[in-house]
């Protein structure tokens, strides 16, 4: 079983929620089914689970009166080996995008009390389901991604007393011993060329077979593409595709904007901006927004027309290119503007897993760029980005500003401090 982090805020849920359902958010294939399984088996004493997908004749229940007494007894004419025993019991409804009433009967389920209720679905298709009424105040929405870089760590074995050691480091004040930047390294590449999708990690785990991770892969972009032609509304179902295949030649350019004349000739934000907005809210792609100046709020300064895509799970970004750009990954010889692009990807994906919002500063009229900024304490802290090493006149411009205390360079190289900027090797972005 993988070890997630995600584990902790449902045991947090059930016992400090009162009149609340928890609705888990997701992209496909992430391991929500599973991890509430797991929740489920290891916390309640019943479990009663209803897949709208595996079972439609269940949505006939909620076609009538959604007070907890008419479901409870139509649920159980339908599934006779359930049995509902109030404070013993967790109501588990997956796929709930098929059920919109099911959806909307969150609020009488969450009122009465008597049970606990964990709803979720896919992004896809769940926001664009029509929904009779949103049960507001009566729903605990949680985002649950991908395996994040700790999490692989953690399928691989890793210890947990070690990782917590390496966030020791991210002060700069100390050095890294050469035999642990060397490993952390490796398995750095590793995470870029494996990424974080349940089945993938397993297919590694059991196999350590490159060749099989990159056919589970495979299927699952696969099984994305279906995806939009079975979710995304007709407009959008050919342009969408397009632009989500877009996105590697997007990341391969040296300015990362996106840029919608990439995805067709003499594309538009009018054409295409409904089918960016449609994969983004599908949890499919990551965006990361440009701001006219790096002061905080960030918020308050972004610039809507101006963004970059990241796929939402660096492996199957990686896997998007073919098995071939695997290797040289892994034996680090790739070059040229892929490399910035996929390591660029790394970084995104680190920071958005553990739920950073992505910022970036670009100015139109110069060579001044910056890849992320965080926001810590009322204060901005610029983040560069280099998958080999190279100067940083960007964020040593940016440092020049008194309201920038500290700024990161993230590199292949070991800890380095020079006044105000702190290099720390990639894999420390885990830890920032």
């Amino acid at each position: 079983m993988l070890k997630r982090k995600i584990m902790d805020v449902l045991v947090h849920w059930k016992e400090n929620h009162k009149k609340e359902c928890l609705v888990l958010h997701g992209v496909r294939q992430c391991g929500k089914t599973f991890i509430i399984r797991c929740f489920g088996k290891q916390y309640y004493k019943n479990v009663i689970e209803i897949n709208f997908v595996e079972r439609p004749d269940m949505i006939r229940v909620f076609s009538g009166d959604l007070d907890v007494k008419t479901l409870s007894q139509g649920i159980a004419l339908r599934m006779p080996e359930v049995k509902f025993i109030p404070g013993e019991t967790l109501l588990f409804f997956d796929e709930i995008q098929e059920c919109p009433a099911a959806r909307t009967s969150l609020k009488f389920w969450a009122e009465d009390g008597s049970y606990d209720v964990i709803a979720s679905g896919s992004l896809l298709g769940m926001t664009y389901k029509d929904t009779s009424s949103i049960p507001v105040g009566y729903e605990y929405p949680v985002d649950m991604y991908p395996l994040d870089f700790i999490e692989f760590l953690w399928a691989l074995g890793i210890d947990q007393s070690f990782i917590e050691d390496l966030s020791l480091y991210t002060s700069g004040m100390n050095e890294i011993p050469d035999h642990i930047h060397d490993g952390m390294m490796q398995y750095l590449r590793q995470f870029l060329v494996i990424g974080g999708m349940p089945e993938v990690v397993n297919s590694y785990v059991d196999s350590h077979n490159y060749q099989s991770v990159q056919r589970v892969q495979d299927k699952i972009l696969r099984d994305y593409l279906d995806d939009i032609a079975k979710y995304a509304n007709n407009a959008d179902r050919i342009k969408a595709r397009t632009c989500y295949l877009s996105i590697p030649r997007q990341l391969s350019k040296e300015n990362h904007k996106f840029q919608y004349s990439v995805v067709e000739k003499k594309g538009t934000a009018r054409k295409f901006e409904s089918s960016i907005d449609w994969l983004r809210e599908a949890g499919m792609i990551v965006n990361s927004y440009n701001v006219s100046t790096p002061d905080f709020p960030l918020l308050a300064y972004l610039k809507e027309d101006q963004f970059r895509v990241y796929l939402s799970d660096i492996g199957l970004f990686s896997a998007m290119f073919g098995y071939q750009i695997k290797e040289t990954i892994l034996n680090d010889s790739l070059s040229g503007p892929v490399k910035g692009g996929l390591y660029e990807s790394l970084i995104a994906d680190i920071l958005y897993k553990r739920g950073e919002k992505l910022y970036y500063y670009k100015k139109e009229d110069s060579s001044l760029e910056i890849e992320f900024l965080l926001e810590r304490k009322g204060k901005v802290i610029p983040v560069e980005v280099k998958a080999k090493k190279g100067s940083t006149k960007s964020l040593n411009e940016m440092l020049k500003k008194d309201q920038i205390e500290v700024g990161y360079k993230l590199t292949s190289q070991k800890t380095v401090i020079s006044d105000k900027k702190i290099t720390l090797p990639l894999y420390l972005a885990a830890f920032l």
